[in-house]
């Protein structure tokens, strides 16, 4: 009896999963139906580290030879604010066109024996789908099989507060480049890097108040997919025209949006099984959207091979092969979205080099950083240096205090009373901190307030963005308190101004 897979969705995931299955069986019969034609496609450009390929390359040399042949490679991050340019090694990464990369997975399908299905749209109910085995919901981050199964999949939602909108542009960047401007409304930033030999993505970010300032908030967006904003193209062209060199921005369904991660409780129900953005999503500036739904396509093909007499196991296998990298991912893409969420307040605060040492440790640390890029962490070490009569930062005086890690007699001290220290516990979700938030400014604005605030408990995220807005909002200095304070996080924490003092529970 031959076994039927239908596939709804043909992008990267979709596409690759349904090759690698033809492929490695080609008595299965794999039918992908995509909604759209073969030449649409939404976006400009999808980026890929180096360090993360080994698995699809593994399974189908096509990324490969994409990469090679039609797409561009860089090794710097670069930032851009306040007239400096500063560039960080050691990040290897590669980008292709999102058309270009569809083109060629759509010819590695049919030359293995993929019947692909254009403009055909398939309803969201699995009866519809009775013929097949095994519906594979490949359908995107608003995937309509996962709602329809919502009883049972479980989907979660976290919308971001930052707004962010994506372009393309004639101006072609070095690599992948952060730029940052402050303009009569606010302050705006730029993911940008090169697609092609003529082509860079340009993606907008900003804050809800700026936008709306801006009067960028005139665009329907509830319209179907396929008008573009043109206001904002212009207003934004006109902002970043000295960083484009008079280039124009492309743009191709572009509009504002809010990024939303989702997650699932579970991945499959009965024959039916989600694949890539619409199980799980993570924040563009990780750059992972499309790797995952790659290498969910090698982990499902894998598990249906390996558990050919037995669906429900190969599902089980494939959600317990997956969910646990997927997670990591999702866990340091919340901290990288979350400083978009805050940039323009680290935009006034810091100096281009402090800023860009805050960019880049906001998910990794000072020691990883230098393995990347020793010259660029020397800098910033070197910057603290100057600024404080040749000292390293664990050894700089503050107030009373010789060194800038406390000892636990020193944080018992503070703990004693008396001291003008306001202790507060971190939640371990970023939901409660407004009320936390709240406590720190009724605190700050009593009659005799204090002068540092501790902050320890919750998560590395939810202590560093209330320390944060005590030294940074409120102007007290900050001591951030953890139970595993080595030297690599305490420097991350003080050369990046997340705190100003630092100690061990």
């Amino acid at each position: 009896m031959v076994f039927r897979i239908a596939c709804v969705g043909g992008g990267p995931g979709g596409l690759f999963f349904a090759t690698l299955v033809k492929q490695a069986d080609p008595s299965v019969e794999v039918t992908v139906f995509e909604r759209n034609r073969p030449e649409d496609t939404f976006g400009f450009g999808v980026v890929f580290s180096d360090a993360t390929l080994a698995a699809i390359h593994a399974a189908d040399p096509v990324l490969r030879t994409a990469l090679a042949d039609h797409g561009r490679h860089w090794d710097d991050i670069e930032v851009r604010l306040k007239g400096r340019r500063i560039r960080c090694g050691g990040n290897g990464m590669a980008a292709i066109t999102r058309r270009t990369l569809l083109q060629l997975l759509h010819e590695r399908a049919a030359e293995v024996g993929v019947d692909l299905r254009f403009r055909h749209e398939v309803p969201a109910d699995p009866e519809q789908l009775s013929d097949y085995d095994l519906i594979v919901a490949a359908d995107g981050a608003n995937s309509r099989f996962r709602d329809r199964l919502a009883d049972v999949l479980v989907p979660e939602v976290e919308v971001a507060t930052a707004k962010f909108i994506w372009f393309g542009t004639d101006y072609l960047f070095d690599g992948l480049t952060f730029v940052h401007e402050h303009g009569p409304h606010g302050t705006f930033a730029v993911h940008g890097y090169p697609i092609d030999d003529r082509v860079s993505t340009f993606i907008v970010e900003t804050d809800e108040e700026s936008w709306r300032r801006a009067g960028l908030d005139a665009f329907d967006t509830a319209q179907p997919p396929g008008p573009s904003d043109e206001k904002s193209r212009h207003y934004l062209e006109k902002l970043f025209a000295e960083q484009l060199d008079g280039h124009e921005l492309l743009v191709n369904n572009s509009r504002w949006g809010n990024f939303r991660t989702r997650r699932t409780r579970r991945w499959h129900s009965g024959n039916v099984v989600l694949l890539g953005d619409a199980a799980h999503t993570a924040h563009f500036s990780v750059g992972s959207g499309t790797k995952m739904a790659m290498e969910d396509a090698v982990a499902l093909a894998d598990s249906l091979l390996a558990h050919r007499d037995d669906l429900p196991g190969a599902l089980d296998a494939y959600e317990a092969a997956r969910r646990p990298s997927v997670e990591r991912i999702q866990g340091s893409a919340r901290p990288s979205l979350s400083w978009w969420e805050h940039f323009g307040r680290y935009h006034e605060a810091f100096g281009p080099m402090q800023f860009a040492f805050h960019f880049i440790s906001r998910s990794i640390g000072k020691d990883r950083i230098a393995r990347r890029d020793p010259a660029f962490v020397d800098t910033v070490v070197r910057d603290w240096r100057t600024a404080h009569e040749g000292l390293a930062p664990l050894d700089t005086p503050f107030r009373e205090y010789a060194g800038r890690r406390l000892s636990p007699e020193q944080l018992a001290g503070l703990r004693a009373g008396g001291s003008g220290c306001l202790w507060l516990t971190a939640p371990d979700t970023e939901p409660q901190l407004p009320e936390l938030y709240e406590r720190l400014a009724d605190a700050l604005g009593a009659q005799t307030p204090p002068d540092l605030v501790a902050v320890h408990g919750g998560t590395p995220l939810t202590r560093s963005l209330l320390a944060e807005r005590a030294r940074l909002v409120h102007g007290v200095p900050a001591l951030i308190v953890e139970d595993a304070m080595d030297d690599d996080r305490a420097e991350t924490l003080l050369l990046s101004g997340r705190a100003d003092l630092v100690g061990r529970a």
